[in-house]
């Protein structure tokens, strides 16, 4: 081999090299980018419950309608997905107002100990790290597990028949965590609120 092929050998290992860097880099960049995207955490508290005593009751008509309308809501939050995985507490109105959804995306329902707060965020950002996740829960926890996402601490008690709020919590890899609040179903309507007033009846012609 004499100078010259050497020379054009050692350009074109050199060219290889620069190459393969190269996609090593930008390979390395996508991963860092997509393991570090933005989880969405949504928060719901179960949906109206049936006439009764007892903290394990279950959903009465409107509730498993809210249930479906949740469903309809979430079905395809990512718009050409829905959420990639569903929480709910050990209590039956949880897992009845995630279970429409559930189906409808073939997900299980994830239950986890309502008191476990810390046990459930550490779960959630460690497995779903950049994903969407539902959690139903119960009006007593849902402040505090947005609070410890660093989301808004300024969520409003609730009335114990309200049950029409989605909380959206949007944890980015750097930023500001946001809190976003959304009705969906039947809206609540506070005691001693008017209910809406029908539309007048057009005028005769």
């Amino acid at each position: 081999m004499n100078d010259d092929e050497r020379r054009r050998k050692r350009r074109r290992l050199r060219r290889q090299a620069a190459v393969l860097i190269f996609l090593m880099v930008a390979f390395g960049l996508a991963w860092f980018f997509e393991s570090q995207a933005t989880t969405t955490v949504v928060f719901t508290r179960f949906a109206d419950l049936e006439q009764g005593e007892g903290d394990n009751r279950g959903l009465s008509a409107a509730g498993r309608a809210r249930a479906e309308e949740l469903a309809r809501v979430l079905g395809d939050i990512d718009v050409v997905a829905g959420v990639d995985a569903i929480f709910a507490t050990q209590y039956r109105q949880t897992q009845e107002t995630a279970e429409p959804l559930a189906r409808r995306l073939h997900l299980p329902v994830q239950v986890v100990d309502v008191t476990d707060v810390q046990g459930l965020l550490d779960r959630i950002l460690k497995d779903y790290k950049g994903k969407i996740v539902l959690v139903v829960t119960h009006s007593g926890p849902l402040p505090e597990l947005i609070r410890e996402l660093h989301g808004s601490k300024k969520v409003p008690a609730m009335g114990e028949a309200e049950h029409d709020n989605l909380y959206i919590v949007s944890i980015p890899w750097y930023g500001k965590v946001k809190t976003l609040r959304l009705k969906f179903g039947a809206p609540y309507l506070p005691p001693g609120a008017p209910s809406a007033a029908p539309a007048p009846a057009p005028a005769a012609q």
